[in-house]
């Protein structure tokens, strides 16, 4: 609401050449708004002019847009965010269809998809928006986007009548940095090793001492951005992307990219060292909330030690980071980079086996470099690592190499040794496992127990207890006795403050309870177990826990509600569900074929197959054929529910199988009995009647069948006894129940 420029004209001839005295004059009584934009190439003189002009004209309100504040008193920031989505997307589409007539960002998925990734990696900046839509009268939305990596390049299309430091987008990020000082520049620069960001104390580390200063200024100017974050509220700051990859290349240029990256590295590869300890305790929470807000700046000091082959410096990472992997189920990452760690270095198990010496000191106690027998257990121990998730590739582990390799690994620890006892030593017991020698589980689960009693290894105990209790409840002979050890496991965890720890040694009590037949328990462990592991954000052991209580429900009488739980876990949408989605679809497979849905339960087999390797695991395999041969001889199908019967029991004698489910022999059995009974052809009643007694015989001592094997049992000697008269039956179900599962197999 200025005067008009006749005014203006007049007071300048009244005071001659001063403009600021002019312009006081004029504005001294009057109510105006003044807008000085775009002015922090200038922004000393005009702070000097608001402030000026605000002490001496009431009624004046200045406007000024500039990348950095004035600085001048009473001034009230309002920040201009980058474009939220929907409105970047906008304007992308509104200047794309301005260069291709028709455009819009909507017209199919894969474009939409596209333009999103742009707006995105644009960080929502309208300059390089309207610079990216120009190039679509080149280049398709995906073009552009997968062309990003060299934004710098590809975004110099602006408008002609533009200024020139707005005609590229190199020119707008050099516009920027000309204007900073050389501290402020060698910050900045320094700054782009990071990934989502960091805190002071990362950035001090990186960047140096004096960053403070430097960084309150970058952040006063727009390049980089500060937020609070974490329960403390604690500032956090980054780099839009563009800038981020801009300072990359300054960072390039100046020769010191060498220096920010190993000052990145040794900072984060002590923050997760010393935060690793704390996973196991009453800090867990934060310490788990630690890891996660830097765990891309984690993944990228591993990729920066495999790429320079610093084996001391990944070997130091990777282990300290197994446990987080482990509680937060990263099955994909802990494989991968235990792999890139262990090929840095020489193989601890290329044979033939030397023993282990006892190692008390953790491997991560220290910062690297290692040495001696500490260097050689860590190398053993990323190993290891790799070996904890065999079950990705069980071809490999299964193979002749893989068995020897398997061997020389069980031959090279012992159960009392100190780091046997520790994750990932004790992981050399799949290696026993994998050898068939499963008569020692036991035995070296008693040891490993006994040697952390006396070695005073309280929390190392509370999960060998834990997984004692696991062992114990696959059979129902030995599952009361693994009560204790999951009670005292849960004590032992509570106390420690690893509530983690509790949730899964809830779950060992709740599969005890479960082997016995007393599901009102298991389903409140189950549910105790879950609520814990929600409240962690450990969502893959939350999601294979209401796997479990699921079934439970299923066992106590309410169907409905167990099968909603099971598909739940089979929403496309949900993450981390590794072990729950295989599990859940085998027993939604029982549950629908018992309520005679067989044509979608064949669909969930299908599912189940496709998604997960069934045929690299025995066990899986021999699970999926019995289902199947389930449903073949539900549909009628005798002759292909025997032969599937046959192969399944021959499976189900594999050695992991028997730890695992030693009753599935007997439910095979079972099946194959059924389809005799279907196709009673001569001989085939008097068969079948020995089957079910040497399904019954197999059984372990005081087995408590599932609602599913009680049906599918009733079921089976229901068509038998309608073959055979009472005698005829019993003589040769007695006659079955002397042969091993073997010699009945043998039969078929």
């Amino acid at each position: 609401r200025g005067a008009g420029a006749e005014e203006l004209r007049a007071a300048s001839e009244r005071h001659g050449d001063d403009p600021l005295v002019r312009l006081v004059e004029h504005c001294a009584d009057r109510r105006m708004l003044l807008i000085l934009d775009n002015c922090e190439h200038v922004i000393g003189a005009a702070a000097a002019l608001a402030e000026h002009l605000l002490a001496r004209c009431p009624g004046v309100t200045v406007l000024a847009t500039s990348r950095e504040p004035l600085g001048v008193p009473g001034e009230l920031l309002y920040p201009v965010e980058p474009l939220p989505e929907p409105y970047a997307l906008r304007l992308f589409g509104e200047r794309g269809a301005a260069v291709r007539p028709g455009f819009t960002v909507g017209q199919s998925a894969e474009v939409t998809a596209a333009a999103e990734e742009i707006c995105r990696r644009l960080d929502g900046l309208p300059l390089a928006i309207e610079l990216a839509a120009a190039r679509l009268r080149i280049l398709t939305p995906r073009q552009i986007a997968d062309r990003l990596d060299d934004r710098f390049r590809l975004l110099t299309s602006g408008a002609r009548t533009a200024l020139p430091r707005q005609q590229t987008l190199r020119a707008v990020v050099d516009w920027s940095w000309d204007l900073l000082d050389e501290p402020e520049r060698a910050v900045l620069a320094r700054l782009s090793v990071f990934s989502g960001g960091c805190d002071l104390p990362a950035a001090e580390a990186v960047c140096g001492p004096d960053t403070l200063e430097a960084l309150a200024s970058l952040v006063d100017k727009s390049l980089v951005v500060a937020a609070p974050d974490g329960d403390d509220g604690a500032m956090r700051y980054r780099l839009l992307e563009t800038v981020a990859e801009y300072a990359g290349r300054r960072l390039d240029e100046a020769g010191d990219r060498a220096g920010a990256e190993r000052a990145h590295l040794t900072y984060f590869r002590e923050l997760v060292r010393t935060t690793d300890p704390l996973l196991r305790g009453h800090g867990q929470r934060a310490a788990v909330a630690r890891i996660e807000r830097d765990y891309e700046n984690l993944r990228s000091a591993l990729r920066r030690a495999v790429a320079a082959r610093d084996e001391q410096e990944a070997l130091s990472l990777v282990l300290s980071m197994a446990w987080f992997w482990q509680m937060r189920d990263l099955r994909s990452e802990a494989r991968l980079w235990a792999g890139e760690a262990a090929a840095l270095g020489p193989d601890p198990f290329a044979g033939p086996a030397q023993l282990a010496p006892p190692v008390r000191q953790r491997c991560t106690d220290v910062p690297p470099p290692l040495t001696g027998e500490l260097l050689e257990e860590a190398r053993r121990q990323v190993h290891l690592c790799r070996l904890g998730y065999m079950d990705m590739e069980m071809d490999t582990w299964q193979s002749e190499e893989g068995q020897a390799r398997l061997r020389v690994i069980r031959e090279t620890y012992r159960a009392d040794l100190p780091q046997a006892c520790r994750t990932p030593g004790n992981i050399w017991y799949f290696a026993v496992l994998m050898t068939g020698q499963l008569d020692r589980m036991r035995d070296l689960a008693d040891t490993t127990v006994r040697t952390c009693r006396e070695l005073g290894y309280e929390w190392e105990l509370a999960l060998v207890l834990q997984l004692r209790a696991n062992i114990l409840a696959n059979r129902s002979d030995t599952a009361a006795a693994g009560l204790a050890d999951a009670d005292e496991a849960i004590a032992l965890f509570t106390r420690l403050g690893d509530q983690w720890g509790v949730a899964e040694a809830l779950s060992a009590r709740g599969e005890t309870h479960e082997k016995l037949g007393r599901y009102t328990e298991a389903a409140a462990d189950y549910t105790r177990a879950r609520g814990l592991a929600e409240s962690m954000g450990a969502h893959a052991q939350a999601t294979i826990l209401q796997v479990r209580l699921g079934q439970v429900v299923i066992e106590q009488g309410d169907g409905e509600r167990g099968e909603q739980m099971l598909r739940e876990t089979l929403d496309t949408s949900r993450r981390h569900t590794n072990e729950a989605r295989p599990a859940a679809r085998m027993m939604l497979v029982g549950r629908l074929a018992g309520t005679g849905r067989t044509a979608e339960a064949r669909e969930q087999l299908e599912a189940l197959r496709g998604e997960f390797k069934v045929a690299d695991i025995v066990f899986f395999h021999g699970m999926s054929t019995g289902m199947e041969a389930m449903l073949d001889a539900i549909d009628g199908h005798a002759d292909k529910a025997l032969e599937g019967a046959a192969e399944a029991v021959e499976l189900a004698g594999d050695p992991l199988a028997a730890v695992i489910a030693p009753n599935l022999s007997a439910l095979h059995l079972l099946t194959a009995a059924r389809a005799l009974a279907l196709r009673d052809g001569p001989g085939d009643a008097e068969l079948a009647a020995r089957l079910i007694g040497a399904s019954d015989a197999s059984l372990p001592a005081g087995h408590h069948a599932s609602r599913m094997e009680r049906e599918w049992r009733q079921d089976a000697v229901a068509a038998v006894r309608a073959l055979l008269d009472d005698g005829a039956y019993a003589r040769a179900h007695a006659e079955g129940g002397s042969l091993s599962v073997v010699e009945a197999a043998a039969l078929l």
